[in-house]
């Protein structure tokens, strides 16, 4: 299977290599693979692994991705980041096709949606919302293929509601019913079947899903917008549309996140009845992450909403941004916006370095990620791999988009920060989708100069 492809082949005007993120971040997704692993799987260090996950009557749950450095599966953060990536494909299918990147970028995503599926048992009205329990899967550091821990699995039902969760993996049918109608018409129908009945679940039986710790959810109206506003796209029906306004806000969101929709709703139903009342909304919220508004900046420009995920929450807003312009709003401004952001990601920055593993010469290279942690797959992996070994990760993380720095820049490359070096699902899906955006302007000819470091 080929991965990389050159993007300067396609646009020598840019100042990186945009294409050549979009790829690597697919690979990413590769190294979270959960499961039986498939023939072309492109990470000799990586094998089958928790085979055995089911539900509570015996249901198959094996598959999916492992959430981040860790080895439980949340479907909240992992459906949001699914939504992103197809938008992203759907939205710039013309990027991924001029990498050569479409069939893996569809292979890719499909790999959770497939795992979605068997979430979702509607003859039992039961949606599968996690895999794992966050607490034991913390006090063990090893390979995935290793495990021996218990992975309970917890539900959702008609008398324990998950809305959210089970209406952003409706929106993710939904999407990924239009992303694949061209090249599987059968799977997109799966998808489009399950995304109606997933959705009328999450919308008859409403209400928050079951504390997690790790991911607690703070309402449903976001997710269940999205899901409407999708599944109109895919099917016409006026009905969802309408859906999606009742549950729409006209709130200014603090960020775009895996807990935290709300923008991403504005930007959908902007773009399918372009009222401007949504548009008025989009350049609220973008206004809140420029200069000058509530959002600090660090010395060097990074746009800083929160410690966690860093340079993940930036890239979520300028994908955002670069979803706007393509909209026709505020296009040049919005643009130049996001390239400052995903520019210091990749480099202009104090260090001079890329936050995404392997891009670049100069990257983080002892991110906290347990199996590229661990040596060979027949050499033991312990916690003497996190404590005491300050050798670089033995496997590189490709594409892998780590936390990030503090306000003022800072940044350690310690295996030991899971603040500002671990890795995540949603930390890359805002990345590449905003890259393939980027990539797009390149092809078109739109992508504005690249704005001047601040450092």
């Amino acid at each position: 299977m080929v991965y990389l492809v050159a993007a300067a082949s396609i646009c020598s005007k840019a100042k990186y290599d945009y294409g050549e993120v979009v790829a690597k971040s697919i690979l990413f997704y590769d190294a979270q693979r959960s499961g039986k692993l498939p023939a072309n799987n492109p990470l000799p260090w990586r094998g089958d692994s928790a085979v055995n996950d089911q539900g509570d009557h015996g249901e198959d749950l094996s598959g999916g991705w492992y959430d981040a450095g860790d080895l439980v599966k949340f479907n909240l953060p992992g459906s949001s980041a699914v939504r992103v990536l197809l938008n992203g494909i759907v939205r710039w299918y013309d990027t991924y096709t001029a990498l050569g990147q479409i069939n893996m970028a569809l292979d890719s995503v499909k790999w959770e949606l497939d795992y979605f599926l068997k979430c979702w048992i509607p003859s039992k009205q039961i949606y599968y919302y996690q895999v794992g329990d966050g607490d034991i899967d913390h006090k063990f550091w090893g390979r995935p293929e290793d495990m021996t821990m218990a992975r309970p699995a917890f539900s959702v039902s008609p008398s324990k509601p998950g809305s959210d969760v089970a209406g952003q993996t409706a929106a993710d049918f939904a999407a990924g019913s239009i992303a694949f109608k061209k090249t599987d018409p059968a799977y997109s129908a799966q998808l489009l079947q399950a995304a109606q009945s997933l959705y009328t679940f999450a919308v008859t039986y409403k209400g928050v899903m079951p504390p997690t710790k790790y991911y607690d959810s703070n309402g449903y109206t976001d997710e269940l917008c999205l899901a409407g506003a999708w599944l109109f796209k895919a099917t016409g029906n006026q009905t969802y549309v309408n859906d999606a306004k009742l549950y729409h806000k006209n709130n200014v969101p603090a960020g775009l996140e895996w807990n935290d929709g709300l923008a991403a709703c504005q930007l959908m139903l902007y773009e399918l009845t372009h009222d401007d009342t949504y548009k008025v909304e989009i350049q609220n919220f973008l206004k809140k992450w420029k200069p000058g508004s509530s959002t600090p900046y660090s010395p060097c420009g990074l746009a800083y909403f929160d410690r966690w995920g860093s340079c993940r929450l930036a890239a979520n807003a300028a994908y955002a941004a670069i979803w706007a312009a393509d909209l026709g709003i505020d296009a040049t401004v919005n643009r130049q916006w996001a390239l400052s952001q995903i520019n210091y990601i990749l480099g202009d920055n104090n260090y001079k370095m890329s936050y995404v593993i392997g891009f670049g010469s100069k990257y983080p290279v002892h991110p906290h990620h347990r199996p590229s942690s661990c040596p060979d797959l027949n050499i033991f992996c312990g916690w003497n791999f996190y404590n005491i070994s300050t050798a670089p990760n033995p496997h590189l993380l490709v594409g892998g988009l780590v936390g990030g720095p503090n306000l003022k820049d800072e940044w350690v490359d310690d295996r030991s920060d899971y603040v500002r070096n671990e890795v995540a699902l949603d930390y890359n899906a805002g990345l590449q989708s905003a890259c393939a955006g980027l990539t797009h302007l390149c092809i078109t000819d739109e992508l504005p100069p690249s704005p001047a470091p601040k450092c």
